[in-house]
C-alpha cells in the first residue's frame, strides 16, 4: 500500500496515518497474482493465515472450515495448492482474505486468467459477500463484471478518472439505449461509414466493424439496408460499459 502523497483519505472513518493497525484488521486483500503458501495445503493455508490476526485458535478453525464451504473447497482441504486449478485457487486465496471477517474486500482484477465457468462461480461467491454487508472494491478490465458487480464505478484511464457513477446511470449518459454492429470488411469499413453518416445518434469506425449508437437498432439498421448497403454481418444489441469505455477513451478495451 503506497503512503498518500497529497489530499485526504480516510476508510472505515479512520485515517489511515493515526489508526494504521485498526484499518488493517478489517480488511481484506486479494492480490492480482494468487500468493498462496505452495507448500501448506488447502486448509492449512488459512489456519496459518487466521494466526497473524492473533485470533484464537479455535476460531480460525472454525471460520477455516466454514470459508472452506463457502469457496466450495471442502472436499479439498488436504489438498496441496500445487494441484489446484486455476479457479480454486482464486476461491482459496478470496477465503484467506476472509479469515478476520472484513469489513472491506479489496479485489484486484479477481477473474483475469479464469475461464468462464470459474468466472461465473467467482461472481456468485461475491455476489455472497455483497449480500452479507462486505463492501467490495475491485479493479477490472472486463466490463460485464463490473456491470455485474459494481453498484459504483470510476472508470479511469492512464491514471485519471474519467467519469463515476452506477452501471446505468453512465450508459445513460454516454451511450444510447442499443448498439448496431455491422461488418462490411476491414477494407471496406471506411467507406460504409461515409455513407452511413447520419445512422442514429453517432457512429464508431473500429477496424472490424461500425458501431451506431441509436435508440433503435433495428430502424438503424433498416436505415442502413435502405440506402443499398449490404453487411457482412449485423447485430442488435443493448449499450453496455464497453460502450461507455470507447465513448470516454476513444479505444476499445482490445486496443
Amino acid at each position: 500500500v503506497s503512503t498518500r502523497t497529497s489530499g485526504a483519505l480516510s476508510i472505515l472513518g479512520l485515517d489511515p496515518n493515526d489508526h494504521g493497525p485498526d484499518i488493517r484488521s478489517q480488511l481484506g486483500v486479494v492480490p492480482q497474482q494468487d500468493n498462496l503458501d505452495q507448500e501448506l495445503r488447502v486448509r492449512d493455508n488459512l489456519l496459518v493465515y487466521g494466526r497473524y490476526f492473533g485470533l484464537p485458535r479455535a476460531l480460525v478453525a472454525e471460520r477455516a472450515d466454514a470459508l472452506l464451504e463457502f469457496a466450495q473447497l471442502t472436499d479439498r482441504k488436504k489438498a496441496k495448492v500445487d494441484d489446484l486449478s486455476g479457479g480454486m485457487k482464486r476461491r482459496l486465496t478470496i477465503a484467506r482474505a476472509l479469515i478476520n471477517e472484513p469489513r472491506i474486500l479489496l479485489l484486484d482484477e479477481p477473474t483475469t486468467g479464469l475461464d468462464p465457468q470459474a468466472r461465473h462461480i467467482l461472481w456468485d461467491r461475491l455476489f455472497r459477500l455483497k449480500e452479507q454487508g462486505t463492501t467490495l472494491v475491485l479493479t477490472t478490465h472486463y466490463m460485464d463484471e463490473a456491470e455485474q458487480l459494481c453498484d459504483r464505478l470510476v472508470v479511469v484511464d492512464k491514471g485519471r478518472i474519467m467519469a463515476e457513477g452506477s452501471p446505468a446511470a453512465l450508459i445513460r449518459e454516454y451511450s444510447s439505449k442499443e448498439v448496431l454492429e455491422v461488418r462490411f470488411g476491414s477494407d471496406k469499413n471506411a467507406e460504409a461509414a461515409e455513407r452511413m453518416a447520419g445512422v442514429g445518434d453517432r457512429l464508431e469506425v473500429l477496424p472490424d466493424r461500425i458501431l451506431v449508437y441509436s435508440e433503435n437498432g433495428e430502424a438503424a439498421l433498416e436505415a442502413v439496408t435502405h440506402m443499398g448497403l449490404e453487411p457482412i454481418t449485423s447485430l442488435v444489441r443493448r449499450s453496455s460499459l464497453e460502450d461507455v469505455f470507447l465513448r470516454l477513451t476513444g479505444r476499445s478495451l482490445i486496443e
